[in-house]
């Protein structure tokens, strides 16, 4: 039997793994699913449709899976689902999907997710992604991989974040991150590359070579943003994160991108 508290409600309905944990005056309503490992630690409200992963832990009065904060919201048959191993903190909001998303929130495994962070509506946030205290992801946003969003930030609704890309604290950002950017600011604006997390995460020494002047390239003056993308791959046809920033461009934005000042 799962270690659950005696003042906890567990509703008939609910899926919790025999090795799960659940704490004091936690409510887990009918629907959800707790896997192997899962930890709950005191007063944590999930609701509705929601998984939560193997060996994850929330932390107190953290809300997960209830109705999202959009008016077009009417009842509909929606998701959340949160990957292996994350950590979750105190008063983190986490939102099921909407039908004009695809009714499913996604968070990926071994994220770090902190005190008072918000993830709303159908939001699709990769593996190893970091929100820091009180950042913010509107309704729509993805953020890719290793992403790191500082505290206190908030994404814009449809804003994508690149995998790898870090957001300087208090930023508010409107336009798309490309990946590996740096990007802060009251209206962000990109500040050069994230090139201490690649050196954390051993990216070879010539990829980061490549990505410094592939960026000047980028956001140089000479000809349009759309041409200065397709000459990057000329100019670096053997590189992955040459490669990985022009899949990210032209893929689809509804915002726009993140420019230098």
């Amino acid at each position: 039997m799962a270690k659950i508290h005696q003042t906890a409600v567990i509703e008939d309905g609910a899926d919790v793994h025999p090795s799960a944990e659940i704490g004091p005056f936690c409510v887990v309503e009918s629907g959800v699913t707790i896997r192997e490992g899962a930890v709950l630690k005191s007063h944590v409200a999930i609701a509705g449709k929601t998984t939560i992963g193997k060996e994850t832990t929330v932390f107190p009065f953290a809300s997960i899976g209830h109705a999202p904060q959009d008016l077009k919201f009417h009842g509909e048959d929606s998701e959340v689902i949160i990957g292996d191993r994350c950590v979750i903190r105190e008063h983190v909001t986490i939102n099921p999907g909407t039908e004009g998303g695809g009714c499913l929130t996604t968070v990926g495994d071994d994220c770090l997710i902190m005190i008072g962070a918000h993830v709303a509506h159908d939001c699709r946030v990769g593996n190893q992604v970091i929100l820091v205290n009180n950042a913010t992801l509107g309704g729509h946003v993805v953020v890719e991989d290793y992403a790191i969003i500082g505290g206190l930030s908030a994404v814009h609704q449809f804003v994508r974040i690149g995998a790898h890309a870090m957001i300087g604290g208090a930023s508010g950002v409107e336009t798309d991150i490309i990946p590996f950017g740096s990007a802060t600011g009251n209206r962000a604006v990109l500040a050069g590359l994230n090139l201490t997390g690649m050196k954390r995460r051993n990216f070879p020494r010539e990829e980061i070579h490549a990505l410094r002047n592939g960026y000047k390239q980028l956001f140089s003056d000479e000809g349009t943003f759309q041409q200065r993308t397709e000459n990057l791959l000329k100019a670096y046809p053997q590189s992955e994160v040459i490669k990985q920033v022009v899949d990210f461009i032209n893929g689809e934005s509804k915002r726009g991108f993140c420019q230098p000042s």
